[in-house]
C-alpha cells in the first residue's frame, strides 16, 4: 500500500481534527537524533508535542537544548537497549552505513537493526517506522540494497506495526550528495557522470521525509511507502540543473564508470573521504533510485537550491567526518 501526500502530512498539521491528540504525550524514540535525518524528525516530534528520547553515540553539539533525552546506541548489550526504549510508543529508525568501511560495513548494520528491532519489541514498543530505500532487493549483489530488503522483512515479522519509508537521495542543508556535485561544480571546469547520465533519480527533502515518518508515526496500520519528492532528473539533469543554480553551468560529458571511481578515490584522498563506491555507482546506473509512484514529498530540489544558491557546495561536506563526530547515528 502506497500513501502520502497532504493527507498524510495533515496528520502533523491537524491532529486534533485527526483524533489524535490523546497521543500527544507519547514518548518517542528516534536513532541518530543528532545527525541528519533523526535531526528533522526529533523536531517534528517535539513541535507535535511528543516526549523525544534518542539513542546515539553522537559526540557532536546537542541541537535540542536538552529537551531529548539521551541514550547510548549499545548494539552489544541488547538489554540496556530495552531499557533505553522502554516506555517508547514508536521507533524511528535512521540507522545504517552508506558503505562499506573499515571502521563499518552494511553486514554489521544489518546484525545490529535486528538486535534494534528485538529490543524494540522486548520494550514494548507499539510500532517501528523504518527508514529504507527505493527497489531494495534480496537478489541483488549490492550489500546496501539486500541490506535494506532484509530488513524490510524483518519490520514486517517483528511483532510491531510498521512504516516502512522508501527515500531515494535525501536533500537539505546537511546534505552529502547534492552538496559535493555543486561543490565540485565550482571546482572543476568540466564535470564526468557515469556512462550516459541518462538513469533517474527522485530526490526527496529531509524534512518532508521526517513530516512523513511523523505522520506515519500516529497511524497504526502497516504500509510501505515510496518516499520520492516532486521532481524526476536524470543524473544528467540533476548536474546541469545544480550547475546552472549555482552560476556555476558545466560542461557535462560521459566518463566510463570506471574512470569516474578512480577520479572520485583521488578526491577522497585529497579530503580524507569517501567520494563514491562502486556499488553507488552501479545503483545508480540500474535505476534503484527511481520508482514509478506518485510523490510522497512536495519540496522542490530545484526551488530549494535557488533558495540556498550561494551557500549550496561552499564546503565539501565529508561523510567520514561526519560519521566520526555522530558515532552510529
Amino acid at each position: 500500500m502506497v500513501v502520502g501526500g497532504s493527507g498524510a502530512l495533515g496528520l502533523v498539521l491537524h491532529p486534533r481534527l485527526l483524533g489524535v491528540d490523546a497521543r500527544k504525550e507519547e514518548v518517542h524514540a528516534v536513532t541518530g537524533a543528532f545527525g541528519y535525518s533523526g535531526r528533522y524528525i526529533a523536531h517534528r516530534l517535539l513541535d507535535a508535542g511528543h516526549r523525544v528520547v534518542t539513542l546515539t553515540n553522537s559526540r557532536g553539539p546537542d541541537p535540542f537544548g536538552g529537551r531529548v533525552s539521551t541514550f547510548p546506541l549499545r548494539f552489544q548489550d541488547p538489554v540496556a537497549l530495552a531499557e533505553a526504549l522502554r516506555g517508547a510508543a514508536v521507533l524511528y529508525n535512521t540507522y545504517w552505513v552508506r558503505f562499506d568501511h573499515k571502521a563499518f560495513n552494511h553486514s554489521e548494520a544489518v546484525a545490529n537493526t535486528l538486535t534494534l528491532f528485538e529490543a524494540a519489541r522486548e520494550a514494548g514498543v507499539r510500532r517501528v517506522v523504518h527508514v529504507s530505500i527505493t527497489n531494495p532487493s534480496s537478489e541483488s549483489d549490492l550489500p546496501y540494497f539486500s541490506g535494506k530488503a532484509e530488513l524490510e522483512a524483518a519490520a514486517k515479522s517483528c511483532g510491531l506495526s510498521y512504516a516502512i519509508l522508501r527515500p531515494t537521495v535525501l536533500f537539505g542543508k546537511e546534505d552529502i550528495l547534492i552538496n559535493n556535485i555543486a561543490w565540485m561544480l565550482r571546482w572543476v571546469p568540466v564535470f564526468g557522470v557515469f556512462g550516459d547520465g541518462k538513469y533517474r533519480l527522485q530526490p526527496i527533502y529531509v524534512d518532508d521525509l521526517a513530516a512523513l515518518a511523523v505522520a506515519e508515526g500516529a497511524r497504526t496500520d502497516d504500509v510501505i511507502i515510496e518516499a520520492i519528492g516532486p521532481e524526476t532528473f536524470t543524473y544528467r539533469e540533476l548536474v546541469q540543473t545544480i550547475g546552472e543554480i549555482i552560476g556555476r553551468p558545466r560542461p557535462v560529458v560521459s566518463v566510463p564508470p570506471g574512470v569516474a571511481y578512480w577520479a572520485g578515490r583521488l578526491v577522497g584522498a585529497v579530503k580524507g573521504d569517501v567520494v563514491i563506491t562502486r556499488e553507488e555507482i552501479r545503483g545508480l546506473m540500474e535505476e534503484r533510485l527511481y520508482v514509478d509512484a506518485a510523490p510522497a514529498g512536495s519540496t522542490s530540489l530545484t526551488e530549494w537550491a535557488r533558495q540556498h544558491a550561494d551557500t549550496l557546495g561552499a564546503r565539501y561536506a565529508n561523510e567520514l567526518a561526519r560519521r566520526s563526530r555522530y558515532g552510529q547515528s
